[in-house]
């Protein structure tokens, strides 16, 4: 699959993968924009690229889990979702859970972006539900402990 990525800053870099199996591409910070997260502080890093996704598919940005275990830098919204026809600047909103500041350097990775299909649905209202044996169980009801 191909993906068209326009480089909206000259030094943007493009998401590369960490090995051939790789499921998520390493979006980097933009370079020479270096920028302190305080602890319990949110802030959005440019990436200073946008990308045109196929119909039918989005791309979903995770962290990086040496991100996340070393810094304790991760998004803010867990999981982000980019649609197919966004156009704008992918940003990463990092959140600081740790208890001293962090900085983020120009030109790291910050995230992981995972290109996946989706299947778009159609909502039906209903007076009933199917029966199941788990029924309205939730969280954590399936397990014995």
């Amino acid at each position: 699959m191909e993906i068209r990525i326009k480089k909206l800053n000259d030094t943007a870099i493009l998401p590369t993968y960490g090995s051939a199996y790789a499921a998520g591409a390493d979006l980097y910070a933009l370079p020479d924009t270096d920028v302190t997260v305080e602890p319990g502080q949110t802030v959005m890093i440019h990436t200073g690229i946008a990308l045109e996704l196929p119909i039918g598919y989005a791309g979903l940005v995770y962290a990086r889990s040496g991100l996340a275990s070393k810094k304790g830098l991760a998004p803010a919204n867990k999981v982000g979702v980019i649609d197919c026809d966004y156009r704008g600047e992918v940003m990463v909103a990092l959140h600081n859970h740790g208890t001293v500041s962090q900085t983020v350097s120009g030109g790291e990775r910050i995230a992981q972006l995972v290109i996946t299909p989706y299947i778009t649905a159609t909502f039906l209202e209903a007076d009933e539900l199917s029966e199941t044996a788990r029924g309205a169980g939730g969280f954590g009801s399936t397990g014995t402990k």
